[in-house]
Formats: structure tokens, sequence, C-alpha cells
């Protein structure tokens, strides 16, 4: 694949990334890459007017790359709209905080991960997302993308919620808890992983139900295959508050009678990851396996 143009988004007010902004569209226009700004990521420079702009969704569909600098959340909002568009374009995430499980990539490794990818030598993973319908008096009203995770909760000061389950047409279970967690392997070490839920490798195709804080301490999480069509529908009355987010970076309150459907997306997300490390060293240093507390 020839890249021809990359896009370069920031976290927002992320000042720490303000030198090197510049920086990656000088060295990217010495290789004959144009480099286009996310909006907001091009008001955090000085020069900002002198460089080409774009929003999310016009990055996403102009862009032959997408370099990403902060942290996971960043990378997930951008993974959102690469699902949406249905786009191949890979996306490349730099991490200015700790290790993160999907910013891999440190400052140091920046550049040599930028002339892998443009050499077609990169070591690029495909990651499974999820599209969500959400069914609404009979009718599809809403989709949505996650590379993490749909989950459906209740308000703050709300009671325990009551959620029928069914896998395809076969019912599951009636899921009394706080909520419940419908995560891909990738998101099983987002809030899958601080609900107790287990760690999976991404390359597994599988889909996670988890639930939330469960009133029945043999309701535990199943890992069931990816190809499967999980159906939610919430027991509620006009009085009960629940909601449904995407990857913790959208979402909307749900009506009595709503139903979430949740299967895999058709088009996976492409991940730039460093040849430095494997999955495993990136979850021993997260996690901090085997050391002392």
């Amino acid at each position: 694949m020839s890249i021809r143009s990359a896009g370069i988004v920031a976290k927002a007010q992320l000042h720490a990334a303000i030198p090197h902004l510049a920086a990656i569209g000088d060295w990217l226009h010495d290789r004959g890459v144009e480099a286009i700004y996310e909006t907001e990521t091009a008001a955090l420079m000085p020069d900002a007017a002198a460089r080409r702009t774009l929003d999310k969704t016009a990055l996403v569909r102009e862009t032959d790359v997408i370099v990403v600098l902060g942290g996971d959340g960043t990378l997930l909002s951008m993974a959102d709209h690469i699902g949406e568009h249905g786009s191949t374009t890979p996306i490349l995430g730099v991490n200015f905080g700790s290790l993160g499980f999907l910013t891999e990539v440190t400052l140091p490794e920046l550049y040599p991960s930028l002339a892998a990818v443009l050499n077609g030598q990169a070591l690029i993973e495909e990651r499974m997302m999820l599209r969500s319908t959400t069914i609404r008096e009979g009718k599809p009203w809403a989709e949505n993308i996650a590379l993490n995770d749909a989950v459906i909760t209740k308000a703050a000061r709300a009671r325990m919620i009551d959620l029928s389950v069914s896998i395809g047409d076969e019912f599951v279970t009636r899921v009394k808890a706080d909520g419940l967690i419908v995560a891909t392997p990738t998101g099983s070490t987002a809030y899958n992983l601080a609900a107790g839920g287990p760690i999976v490798q991404p390359n597994i195709d599988a889909i996670i139900l988890n639930p939330i804080a469960p009133h029945t301490l043999t309701n535990r999480p199943v890992v069931i295959p990816a190809s499967s069509t999980v159906r939610v529908q919430p027991q509620m009355e006009e009085r009960h508050e629940l909601f449904v987010t995407f990857d913790g970076q959208n979402g909307f309150a749900l009506q009595p009678g709503d139903e979430v459907r949740i299967c895999r997306a058709g088009q996976a997300l492409r991940l730039v990851r460093p040849a430095t490390r494997s999955y495993f060293e990136v979850l021993r240093t997260k996690l901090k396996w085997g050391e002392r507390l």
C-alpha cells in the first residue's frame, strides 16, 4: 500500500504533543507524504493556518494512515470513526503517558514505527470491532461501532437493572446487575477487566459477556463465538434510567421496549504495533505481573 498522506490527531489540550506535531509533519514531508492535521489538533499549533486540516470524519476518508498522539481514549475515538466509515486505514497510537494497551508505541519508537509503515514493513494487527443496532418500536433506530465494548448500565442512583439476554434466537439468562458489558478481546483489558472479566488475546475470535456487580454470584462472565449475535432486552418501566454506551465515547438513554443487538462488525480495525514487544510483555508492564506490591 502506497502512503501518500497521513492524518495526525492529538489528545485534546495535550500541550506535551505540541513540539512533536510540526516535527512529524516535516518528517513526513521530507519523505513525500502529506501531513493533514485534525482540526482541533491543528489549533494547538502556532502556525495552524499554514497546515492542511480536516475534521475526524474527513480525515478517515482522505488519509492512508492515522497517527494518534495521546492515550487509549484518543485512539478509541478515532477507531470508532474509522469503523463507522468502514475504512481499512491503519492507525498508529503513540502514548504520552504510561504504556497503553492500544497506544503501544512510545515516543522513541515513533519514527522507526512510521518508517516501517511507509516502507510496508510495519506489524499490523486486525482487531475485531462490534456493531450495535438498537431496535426501537420494531425498527432499527441507531447503529454504533465500538472497538472495546458496548455497555448497558443504570443511572448513578438507579436500582439494580434487569436484562434479558439471548444469543441469536436462544434465550440465555436474565441478568440482574448494575449492567452488562459486551466486549471484544481488545476490550477485555478495559472495563471488562475492571469488572472481573477474563483477559482474552486479541487474535481470538470471541465476544465476552460480563455482568457488572451481578445480584446472583453464579452469574459469571461468558465467552462466546464472535459469529454470535447478542440480543439484550432491558426489562424496564418509564421511571427507570438505563443507558447504552460505546467505548465510553458516546451513547444514549434506552426506552422501554428497546432491544440492543450486538455482533461482530464487518470491518476490523488495522492497528500498527511496535515489533519490539509482544502482547504479553504489554500485559506484564501494564498489570505489573510478577512485581511485589
